[in-house]
């Protein structure tokens, strides 16, 4: 008999800040793992009891104080992975895995903060961009080096768009950071490194609009719908024909104090 497997996937923009949204998120989601982003927390501050709270017993947190910060918060027991890398040596807390005692055997999660890269796509005139290429081109080589991947799924902000509808005008953002040839190219390498299989294009074919992301900047955000995809969830190819659905959680970006991002499930039947 199968049991299924909820993991999420949020730019939580604050884990302080935003707390009370956890609750509204886990009322709407139910995951087992809910995996944060830029949690702009360090450790020792890092809001435990809250998450407890929620009925996530076990967390694994990396974070800084104002920048950054990754978390992993699961109602599954997990281990830490502790030797993965320090992605360009920088130590600034984008990643943190686990390796989960999930149904059908242990499962490897990573979660991952990609830098956003500044605004001008040119390594040359942003060091922000050329962080952010090494950033993806270290992880795409160590993946490599692993081979297919096995039991394993990676979610995060990779701030990345890939695909043409991806993105709400693909012409308009070509020279934008995040929908840049040079950047789809090294997500494109990266996810091909380890076969890893996009899940929520899994679902949604790519001919049709898919977004995680919408700016602070538009006054409507909904009327405008001038989004991206910046947030994914990739499972490995022994765990594609697990995959039975996934959910983006749009109403939450009009959430009070809402991210820029909103939360992101899958659901596996293992």
């Amino acid at each position: 008999m199968s049991r299924s497997l909820r993991v999420a996937t949020w730019n939580i923009n604050s884990v302080r800040l935003r707390l009370p949204l956890l609750r509204e998120l886990d009322a709407v989601l139910r995951p087992d793992v809910l995996c944060l982003q830029e949690t702009k927390c360090p450790d020792e501050l890092f809001p435990h009891e809250g998450i407890r709270e929620l009925g996530f017993e076990h967390v694994a947190a990396r974070g800084m104080k104002g920048y950054n910060g990754v978390a992993i918060l699961s109602r599954i027991p997990f281990t830490h992975r502790a030797n993965d890398p320090d992605w360009c040596m920088k130590g600034d807390c984008r990643h943190v895995g686990v390796t989960l005692d999930a149904p059908g055997g242990p499962i490897d999660l990573h979660d991952f903060y990609v830098p956003a890269g500044g605004d001008i796509p040119d390594r040359e005139l942003n060091v922000k961009f050329g962080h952010k290429l090494d950033f993806v081109a270290e992880a795409t080589a160590w993946f490599q080096a692993q081979g297919t991947a096995k039991r394993s799924i990676l979610v995060g902000d990779l701030n990345i768009a890939p695909l043409e509808h991806d993105v709400w005008s693909h012409k308009q953002l070509l020279t934008v950071v995040s929908h840049t040839p040079i950047e789809v190219e090294a997500l494109t390498k990266w996810q091909n490194a380890a076969e890893w299989v996009d899940a929520l294009r899994h679902f949604v074919p790519a001919d049709q609009k898919l977004y995680t992301w919408w700016s602070y900047r538009a006054k409507d955000w909904e009327a405008a719908d001038r989004g991206r995809r910046l947030d994914h969830i990739w499972v490995s190819p022994d765990l594609k024909d697990k995959l039975v659905r996934h959910q983006i959680l749009k109403p939450a970006r009009g959430w009070e104090r809402a991210s820029d991002h909103v939360p992101v499930l899958v659901e596996l039947a293992l």
